[in-house]
């Protein structure tokens, strides 16, 4: 019987290559953030990465959480495709906004529902689509543009990767995914997207356990799952001092 579990996130990660492309679920917060993955894949230290996400990590919001910001600190990013890259307080720039700014990162930034898009349509087999949004900004520069209908429209092509690193709440041996909360944001997608999907989850459970009606990502996407072990000690809420400072 087919069993995707690999005991440690250390395990899970070993083969990510310098280079590669890989997508991150997030969305803001800690919910759906799979922290266990991005801090083994931190500590492997694979290099030149292309990083797809929501945020490019460390915005800035009352929480304070190991997310993507490691693997800038680390330096291991070396262009991020993203819809929210900078934080959200300019007295406290991120290391990725830093690394951009200063030419050491590439970014490509996108509108949140093309980003989401062009995930969904690299995991439906879509090689590209039309899209209203972003015509007469910043964002159409070097883009196709067509008219339909008296309406212009922008090309976007469709994004994939090597690697997806998703949190989903439980899974059962086959690979089989129910989310939670907010882990329903680019998770389920990003999913379908990736050459290897790896979900870290909370419950593993035995195959045929889960109810059918309940399954948001199907096994066939995804190629392992590591289960959650321990607490990992955050969210922590920001110091207070922080906020004052930033004033």
């Amino acid at each position: 019987m087919i069993n995707k579990v690999v005991e440690t996130f250390d395990r899970a990660v070993a083969d990510v290559p310098d280079g590669a492309v890989i997508m991150i679920g997030n969305f803001a917060g800690p919910g759906g953030t799979p922290f266990y993955l991005i801090r083994a894949l931190a500590k492997q230290g694979a290099t030149n990465l292309t990083l797809i996400a929501n945020t490019a990590g460390g915005i800035g919001l009352t929480l304070d959480y190991d997310d993507h910001r490691i693997l800038f600190e680390n330096r291991q990013i070396k262009k991020v495709i993203a819809s929210f890259p900078f934080s959200t307080s300019s007295s406290r720039p991120s290391p990725a906004e830093e690394q951009i700014l200063s030419g050491a990162v590439e970014l490509e930034i996108l509108p949140q529902g093309t980003l989401a898009e062009k995930i969904r349509a690299g995991g439906a087999g879509i090689p590209a689509f039309y899209t209203p949004t972003g015509v007469g900004t910043v964002i159409e520069k070097e883009k196709e543009k067509k008219v339909f209908e008296g309406r212009t429209y922008l090309l976007e092509l469709a994004l994939k990767a090597d690697y997806a690193f998703i949190r989903a709440h439980k899974a059962d041996l086959m690979g089989n995914l129910v989310y939670r909360g907010t882990q329903r944001q680019f998770n389920p997608i990003m999913a379908t997207a990736a050459r290897v999907t790896i979900a870290e989850v909370d419950e593993i459970m035995e195959t045929g356990e889960l109810d059918p009606e309940v399954i948001g990502t199907p096994g066939i996407f995804v190629n392992r799952i590591v289960k959650v072990k321990e607490d990992p000690g955050f969210p922590r809420h920001l110091e207070k001092s922080f906020w004052v400072k930033s004033l």
